[in-house]
């Protein structure tokens, strides 16, 4: 294979950058084993784009690494943000990282989401441990001059959410009443925010994030309908649930899928999928050649 051949067939060789001697700066706990770390790695911050992730060392003693998902990225400062929840042995070990801390970060890996300008009504829909990415992409979409983007978060969970609740003053017509409930960062950029949860919390949605999103379309004529993209990230039955809204109302949709890693930087294929491609079906690497794929593609009606 020649090096014009391989450059395309491994577009991201060049891409992804191994920072060994990267520095904790904050570690924050939030209910139901859940944190935010905020760690200094300057490369992966320059490159980081939404819908991305990290495979991060979560101690000495563990070879194995764990692939995180990027919540936000601050090129300038130089620090990533990660919000992730203690599943297994490995991520309570990171849990326990305090300021200060050196871990080594390799990243940014991924194909990450693609918004069009001829679509700037961006529905954003999380579940769980896919709330980061949507984070990352409002944050992206607050600061693109490129078109009108009006970008409206949608954020399902069962635990309490990984930040304190408060009523938006951000309006979201079609919304029903009485959700009212947000997120404090999306708020404070201006970006309207509204959560679902069978938990009972307050100012809530009652049900999953799918059908809020599903209620919100319901409310939209056909020519607003035209300008929406639906952008998803969470487990697999909500990102098929999402997929099925969006067929329902003729929008296209973004899924980034999560699965289990190994290498995360696509030697092992551990992590390959079914996704259909105009050549027929194909199995694709969720690291590198996703984690984000059209949703008609992942799940064919």
């Amino acid at each position: 294979m020649t090096h014009a051949a391989a450059a395309v067939s491994r577009p991201h060789r060049g891409t992804i950058f191994l920072e060994d001697d990267a520095t904790i700066v904050s570690q924050e706990a939030f209910p139901g084993d859940q944190f935010i770390l905020r760690v200094n790695a300057p490369r992966t911050a320059a490159a980081a784009t939404p819908g991305s992730f990290a495979h991060l060392t979560c101690d000495a003693e563990l070879p194995m690494r764990r692939p995180l998902s990027i919540m936000r990225a601050d090129a300038a400062a130089g620090w990533v943000d990660i919000l992730y929840k203690i599943v297994g042995p490995g991520l309570k070990l990171l849990s326990q990282k305090r300021p200060g801390d050196r871990i080594s970060v390799l990243g940014p890996i991924g194909k990450g989401f693609t918004p069009h300008t001829e679509r700037p009504r961006t529905l954003l829909v999380g579940g769980g441990v896919g709330i980061p990415p949507m984070v990352f992409l409002a944050e992206h979409l607050r600061e693109r001059t490129d078109a009108k983007w009006t970008p409206l978060v949608l954020m399902g969970s069962e635990i309490p959410f990984p930040f304190r609740l408060k009523p938006s003053t951000v309006l979201a017509p079609g919304i029903p009443d009485g959700v009212i409930a947000c997120m404090p960062l999306l708020e404070g950029w201006g970006i309207a925010s509204r959560l679902a949860s069978f938990g009972d919390f307050p100012g809530c949605y009652h049900g999953y994030v799918t059908d809020l999103a599903a209620d919100w379309l319901k409310s939209l004529d056909k020519e607003v309908l035209g300008e929406v993209e639906m952008f998803a990230c969470g487990p697999t039955p909500m990102l098929q649930a999402a997929a099925k809204v969006a067929s329902r109302f003729g929008i296209p949709c973004q899924v980034s899928l999560e699965e289990f890693m190994a290498c995360a930087v696509g030697g092992c294929a551990g992590c390959a999928v079914r996704v259909m491609t105009p050549e027929g079906p194909a199995m694709k690497r969720v690291c590198v050649d996703g984690p984000v794929f059209d949703a008609r593609a992942v799940f064919p009606e």
